[in-house]
């Protein structure tokens, strides 16, 4: 790709006095140079040159503003920790740059916060000062590539490339056979982040341990008392998957081993075990129930039990496949020998629940507000179940919120009939009756509909899975990584035809500094004539960039022209 606009990039010696005259492609390039060797002498199992190329990439100025611009992008970027302090302009970004030393680093405790889960509980999480969360961004880049190159094949959750569908993929690989497993060891690590032994953790994870040593036992703060953290990776640091990650692998690898040391290579395959996990939840099936209750569990409580841990007895059961079980959302069981993967009931009726709560505390506004509140929602819930088989479920969960907005609209009108209600809220759109939609004006000056997104219209598509052996790290894997990633996007962006159609028109790459665009940088839309000015909302007129780099084009009145493809 060629890219067009360029910028007086300041040398990687030194912090920018700009932040927006970073050389962010420079950096990338930088970072992930440092990352493939230390990938490379993982794999050569070369520890003393591990530990040294961790700690050269942790002093580096690249490597540093690499950290301070992911925790300044993401989501938690407006969420202050105990000293309330938010990175949110360029001269605080490039001042933070130079704060990232080792010497003389405390972590502050975390900011102890609780969310709801889909059970009606609620969990806990220890939010990070910024200046902790870039520290820990910071130690993640250098952690990153010995994690993927010493993981499981099947672990998919927190790791770069990998999905819950690639978990279900595999799953479905493991069990669609007449002749598979039909039986299922569902496992679940009671309270995995809280409990995490911190010896363990200090002995077993390849980075700086005095570092890690001090983010463990940093304690955090609830209703104003301070409270010691002696064991677990509080969730909500940036560097706490990982580091659940790193305690949980060689589960399946180990396991393996066991087995066939114990009844030999040929026999140990005829038992069927195989091991799938996404982060702290795995699934393990087996030729009998006998095999999963007298040699695979009390192998795994064992395996545990050395880093702290234990499975939940109210979550952890061995199930008939034909009884059907359920992981990630999803309901695996065989109906007359024919595997079927369906949303669960307990996924639709939490997603059931939040739309339903979305529509009665939006009881006033307007139409419109309503529908861009609720497509983002039904789009996603959509999307994630389509690998499966999801009409049936679709078709339910479209009557059940039909029913909800029906009701919402007769609310607003209590002296309207239902003919009176039906023509104001619902329309005909194309062959389709009883459209929840609202009269726009677009852009462009036309009038038209804003529909509710139709979930019943979502296409069914098979996730291809990717393979078990990808390591992002490894340049033999680098053409198969950037297919995936543009694959994946491609999905992600079908049903916003424009978004997709300039992302296939770049290459997958930014506009501005080369890149990737990815679910994780996220992206922005771009008018090279802006509006204000004349410019048209047409493809031609538009390109998409990084978020930072849409910032870095404004404040600095950059040019982007249209990229072109070689």
């Amino acid at each position: 790709m060629k890219v067009s606009s360029r910028k007086t990039g300041s040398a990687l010696s030194h912090a920018p006095d700009d932040w927006y005259a970073v050389d962010w492609r420079r950096v990338e390039r930088n970072v992930r140079g440092m990352q493939i060797r230390i990938a490379k002498a993982t794999r050569e199992g070369k520890w003393r040159r591990v530990k040294a190329l961790q700690r050269m990439l942790t002093r580096t100025l690249s490597a540093k503003l690499h950290a301070v611009r992911r925790v300044t992008q993401n989501q938690g970027a407006r969420t202050a920790g105990v000293d309330r302090e938010l990175w949110d302009s360029p001269e605080s970004r490039r001042i933070a740059v130079d704060r990232l030393k080792r010497r003389g680093y405390r972590p502050l405790p975390l900011r102890r916060v609780f969310i709801p889960k889909a059970n009606g509980k609620e969990r806990p999480l220890g939010i990070p000062t910024m200046h902790d969360r870039a520290m820990q961004a910071l130690y993640l880049l250098a952690l990153e590539p010995v994690a993927e190159s010493t993981s499981d094949p099947n672990s998919y959750g927190f790791r770069s490339h990998r999905s819950t569908a690639d978990a279900m993929s595999q799953l479905f690989k493991s069990l669609h056979d007449k002749g598979s497993a039909s039986w299922v060891l569902e496992a679940d690590i009671k309270g995995c982040f809280d409990h995490i032994d911190h010896d363990w953790l200090e002995r077993n994870v390849p980075m700086d341990t005095a570092i890690l040593r001090k983010w463990l036992t940093a304690g955090l703060i609830y209703q104003g008392q301070l409270q010691a953290t002696e064991a677990g990776t509080p969730q909500g640091g940036i560097i706490s998957p990982t580091l659940a990650n790193v305690t949980l692998n060689g589960l399946e690898r180990e396991l393996m081993a066991h087995l066939g040391a114990k009844f030999g290579t040929a026999k140990a395959k005829k038992l069927k075990v195989h091991v799938v996990r996404y982060a702290d939840d795995f699934v393990i099936t087996g030729d009998s129930q006998e095999v999963l209750v007298n040699e695979v569990r009390p192998w795994i409580e064992n395996f545990l039990a050395v880093r702290g841990l234990q499975l939940s007895e109210e979550k952890t059961r061995i199930t008939h496949i034909d009884q059907g079980f359920d992981f990630l959302g999803w309901n695996f069981r065989k109906y007359s020998e024919k595997l079927l993967i369906k949303p669960s009931k307990k996924n639709a009726q939490a997603f059931y629940r939040k739309v339903a709560e979305t529509i009665s505390g939006n009881k006033t506004v307007k139409q419109e507000d309503l529908i861009r509140l609720l497509n983002p929602m039904l789009r996603g819930w959509a999307q994630y179940h389509s690998p499966v088989v999801a009409k049936q479920a679709y078709s339910r969960m479209e009557y059940l919120v039909f029913r909800r907005l029906w009701w919402w609209s007769k609310r607003r009108h209590p002296q309207k009939n239902a003919s009176w209600v039906k023509t104001k809220y619902f329309h005909s759109v194309r062959n389709r009756q009883w459209v929840f939609a609202a009269p726009v004006v677009w852009k462009d000056g036309d009038k038209g509909l804003f529909e509710l997104y139709q979930i019943s219209g979502t296409v069914i598509k098979r996730h291809t899975k990717l393979k078990g052996d990808f390591n992002p790290f490894d340049p033999k894997w680098e053409q198969y990584g950037e297919k995936l990633r543009q694959d994946r996007m491609w999905e992600s962006m079908r049903y916003r035809k424009q978004w997709a159609t300039l992302y296939m028109s770049q290459g997958g790459l930014c506009a501005h500094c080369g890149t990737g665009l990815t679910d994780e940088t996220g992206w922005h839309d771009h008018h090279l004539e802006y509006r204000m000015h004349g410019g048209k909302d047409t493809l031609s007129n538009r390109v998409l960039l990084h978020p930072h780099c849409h910032q870095q084009v404004h404040a600095g009145k950059l040019v982007v022209t249209k990229p072109v493809l070689y």
